[in-house]
């Protein structure tokens, strides 16, 4: 779990440098900032989501997980979360965040092996997030910092995964879970670009259904 422990940490800390930073800038350099960020986010969805992967399974896990997100109201629960901690900027900060850090082959792959007791995948991938974090804090704020925290969690049920079953995901599992977080990054993009208004919060079943999907089907 090192490797996990260090990840959230170095999302912490480059958080705090960029909430030191986001002090003082002009409101226009930071709604500049955002729109930057935005279209990183697009791009890097873009990118992600041309993972290979089966697309059968990656529409039918968007479906089931919106079903199931819109039946748990996750989205409503994190804006009544945001109410309480300074607006919806805190939730795009969280979600941005967190989907980046989070999905992805080195995340699974390296969780993985952390619990296997091999931290080195997350070690590297601590320094690369903790300078991520840096940029994203400064322009989208506490929810930033605050990815830390599902962070620890997921990676942290991956590496105990890893330890009990001293095994990884099959690679059709990691391409389609990489290629669905994909499409929630191009959400989350189209909401911090303001071009509409993506329920993102309800989609993110949709993550569980792409790990699980490719092994129910034997692929």
């Amino acid at each position: 779990m090192l490797g996990t422990l260090a990840n959230a940490a170095a999302v912490v800390a480059g958080s705090a440098v960029g909430l030191a930073l986001r002090r003082g800038v002009p409101a226009r350099a930071l709604e500049l900032a955002k729109d930057a960020v935005g279209l990183f986010t697009l791009a890097l969805g873009a990118a992600m989501a041309l993972e290979r992967a089966n697309p059968i399974v990656i529409v039918f896990s968007l479906l089931l997980g919106a079903l199931l997100g819109d039946l748990l109201r996750l989205e409503e629960r994190m804006s009544r979360l945001a109410s309480r901690r300074g607006g919806s900027g805190f939730v795009e900060g969280l979600m941005t965040a967190f989907l980046t850090y989070c999905v992805g082959p080195m995340t699974v792959v390296g969780s993985l092996r952390d619990g296997m007791g091999d931290p080195s995948i997350l070690l590297t991938k601590s320094a690369m997030d903790g300078i991520v974090s840096v940029a994203y804090a400064a322009s989208l704020g506490w929810g930033v910092m605050a990815s830390a925290a599902p962070l620890l969690a997921f990676q942290g049920s991956l590496a105990l995964l890893g330890r009990l079953a001293k095994a990884s995901l099959p690679a059709g599992s990691v391409g389609s879970l990489t290629a669905c977080g994909g499409v929630l990054l191009l959400g989350v993009g189209v909401n911090l670009l303001n071009l509409r208004r993506v329920r993102v919060g309800d989609l993110l079943p949709s993550l569980l259904f792409a790990a699980l999907l490719p092994l129910l089907l034997g692929g």
